[in-house]
């Protein structure tokens, strides 16, 4: 008489709980190594992040690259710390991304560091501009040496870079040029783009975008 063979379920001798308990530590263990000379609250986090935007814009005035992206991946890090190592460090306002950036923001008007969120009003090819400059953690930073930022008119009756008033610049890929700091960057990105793009001449804003 041929045996019936029975093959066991690991699940009944809870072999699969403690597997995933066993990733969970092991996850947990690679986390604290990878993150244990960071700190783990906000409150001693944002003193070290201020420190890492003064060396980013160190590094960013001097027109060093290398030295510039590794700074914003030890800010990712940072966040990804104040997050345990979970994604969506963006995800909200109070994302650890979010808040590090809002604590850290330069006063209104100011010329913020470079990798320092900031709006401030510059004047270029005869317009008066507000400009919002993006910080370590905006879109494509790890990537691109040049900070995003969007540029929006101050005097909606004059002409200006587009007719809604509205104008942004992101992942320009540009080498970094020593010297620049965030103020004279968006000049000179605004004046090449109207001289090369807009030949000159610059746009009257449309009626339905003008603000009364």
């Amino acid at each position: 008489m041929k045996r019936q063979s029975f093959s066991a379920d690991p699940d009944q001798f809870g072999f699969d709980s403690l597997l995933i308990e066993a990733e969970t530590v092991n996850r947990q263990a690679a986390l604290e190594k990878r993150f244990a000379h960071l700190p783990g609250t906000m409150d001693e986090a944002l003193p070290v992040y201020r420190d890492i935007i003064k060396r980013h814009h160190a590094a960013m005035l001097a027109g060093n690259t290398e030295t510039t992206l590794q700074l914003r991946e030890e800010a990712h890090d940072l966040a990804l710390r104040l997050n345990n190592g979970e994604p969506g460090i963006l995800a909200g306002p109070d994302a650890p991304g979010c808040m590090l950036e809002r604590l850290t923001v330069a006063d209104n008007g100011i010329v913020p560091l470079w990798g320092q969120t900031g709006s401030f009003i510059i004047e270029v090819q005869g317009m008066n501009v507000r400009i919002d400059m993006d910080g370590i953690f905006g879109i494509g930073s790890q990537y691109s040496p040049w900070m995003n930022f969007s540029v929006h008119a101050v005097h909606w009756n004059k002409p200006f870079l587009s007719e809604t008033g509205y104008r942004s610049f992101m992942g320009l890929q540009a080498q970094l040029a020593p010297g620049l700091t965030p103020d004279i960057f968006a000049s000179q990105v605004i004046d090449a783009h109207v001289q090369k793009e807009l030949k000159g001449r610059l746009k009257a804003i449309e009626p339905r975008y003008r603000k009364k």
